[in-house]
C-alpha cells in the first residue's frame, strides 16, 4: 500500500471530557500512558506507518508541545498545523487539504481512537483509498453491537449512504439496531483533497474562505488567532458528509471504540484481563487497596486533585461534571 499520495491526517485537538478527572486541558487522553503503555495518539502513529507516506497533524496551542514530545520518537518528518483556538472538524481537516496536493489521498484520523490494526484494518482502508481515488468520499461504519446513545449512526445499503443520523435515545438506538442497516459512525473518513475542498465549497462556503484565509497566513504551520475566529465552527459530518452526494461507506469489521466515555474504557480494560472484583467493579489511577460493598459495575477513577465514583452505565453523565466545572472556570480542568 506504499504510495507517496496517502496522507495521514492525525486531528489530536479534543479534550476528552467525558474521560474527567484523567483527562485534563493539560494532559488529554489521547497523551495519556494508560493503553500498554502507549498513548491513543502514539497508536495512532504506528498503525498507520505502514501504508501512508505523510503525516499531518492537526491539534492545538496547548497541546502541540505533547506532539512534538511524541513524534520526536519516530525517524519521520510531519507537518504540524497549530490551531490557534479549536473550529471544529471542518475547519480542521480544510487546513490539511490546503496543506497538501489536490490529488493527495488523505486519511483522517482521530487520535483518541484504539483501533485494532491487522488484516481487517488493512482491507478496510484499501477499498476506502480504491472509492476515494473514483472521487468519493468515504466514511467507515462500525456494526453496532448494542443500542449506543453516545454515537452518532449511518443509514446505509452496501456502500452507499442513505442517512446520517444524530446521537438516539435508547428506544431509537435499539430500533436501529433491530433493523440492522445502520452502522456506528467511527468519525473516521478517507477522501482526496482536492474532492473534499471543492464539496466544503460548495456546502460551507464560508467555512473554506474563512479556513483559506487563515491557512495562507500561517507561520510555520502555526494559525492566527484573530482571523480563526472568523471561522464557522462546525462538524464535517454536518458541512459535508451529511450533504454532500459523493459519499460511500466501508464496513469496518475491525475492533473500535473512541473510548469516549468510562464504560468503553471500562469495556476495554476488562477485556484485557484488569483486575476487578467480585462484583465487577474496577479502579483507576491509584495501587491503594479498595473494597467496594453493596455496589456492582461501578469504577472508581483516582487522580491527585480528584476522586469520582461511577456506574459505568452513566458515563455519559460525566461531561455534565466537567461542564459545571467549567463554569465556575475551576482549575480542575
Amino acid at each position: 500500500m506504499k504510495t507517496n499520495m496517502i496522507t495521514n491526517v492525525i486531528l489530536t485537538g479534543g479534550i476528552g471530557s467525558r474521560l474527567w478527572p484523567l483527562s485534563r486541558k493539560s494532559l488529554p487522553k489521547q497523551y495519556l500512558d494508560l493503553f500498554d503503555g502507549e498513548s491513543l495518539f502514539e497508536k495512532t502513529v504506528i498503525r498507520n506507518q505502514s501504508f501512508a507516506t505523510k503525516t499531518i497533524v492537526v491539534g492545538n496551542i496547548e497541546n502541540h508541545k505533547m506532539t512534538d514530545t511524541i513524534m520526536a520518537k519516530f525517524n519521520t518528518t510531519f507537518t504540524h498545523i497549530v490551531e490557534a483556538v479549536p473550529r471544529n472538524t471542518a475547519a480542521a481537516i480544510a487546513f490539511a487539504a490546503f496543506a497538501s496536493k489536490p490529488e493527495d489521498i488523505l486519511l483522517i484520523s482521530p487520535s483518541d481512537h484504539i483501533i485494532e490494526d491487522g488484516i481487517f484494518y488493512n482491507t478496510a482502508l484499501e477499498k476506502a483509498i480504491e472509492l476515494a481515488n473514483q472521487d468519493y468520499l468515504v466514511t467507515f461504519g462500525i456494526k453496532p453491537t448494542k443500542p449506543e446513545t453516545g454515537y452518532g449512526y449511518i443509514e446505509f445499503e452496501n456502500e452507499n449512504v442513505i442517512a446520517f443520523h444524530e446521537k438516539p435515545n435508547f428506544k431509537t438506538a435499539t430500533t436501529y439496531l433491530k433493523k440492522g442497516n445502520y452502522f456506528w459512525n467511527s468519525g473516521l473518513f478517507c477522501f482526496k483533497s482536492g474532492k473534499f475542498l471543492e464539496e466544503l465549497e460548495k456546502q460551507e462556503p464560508e467555512v473554506y474562505r474563512a479556513s483559506k484565509k487563515v491557512w495562507e497566513s500561517n507561520k510555520k504551520g502555526f494559525l492566527d488567532y484573530e482571523l480563526s475566529l472568523k471561522i464557522p465552527s462546525i462538524s464535517i459530518d454536518y458541512a459535508v458528509m451529511e450533504r454532500s452526494k459523493d459519499i460511500k461507506v466501508v464496513p469496518a469489521h475491525f475492533a473500535w471504540s473512541d473510548l469516549g466515555s468510562f464504560e468503553s474504557v471500562y469495556d476495554y480494560l476488562v477485556q484485557r484481563s484488569y483486575p476487578m472484583d467480585a462484583n465487577k467493579n474496577i479502579v483507576i489511577g491509584t495501587l491503594m487497596h479498595t473494597t467496594f460493598i453493596g455496589v456492582k459495575n461501578c469504577i472508581l477513577v483516582y487522580t491527585a486533585d480528584a476522586l469520582m465514583v461511577l456506574q459505568k452505565e452513566n458515563s455519559q453523565e460525566v461531561k455534565q461534571v466537567y461542564q459545571q466545572l467549567e463554569s465556575i472556570a475551576s482549575p480542575l480542568l
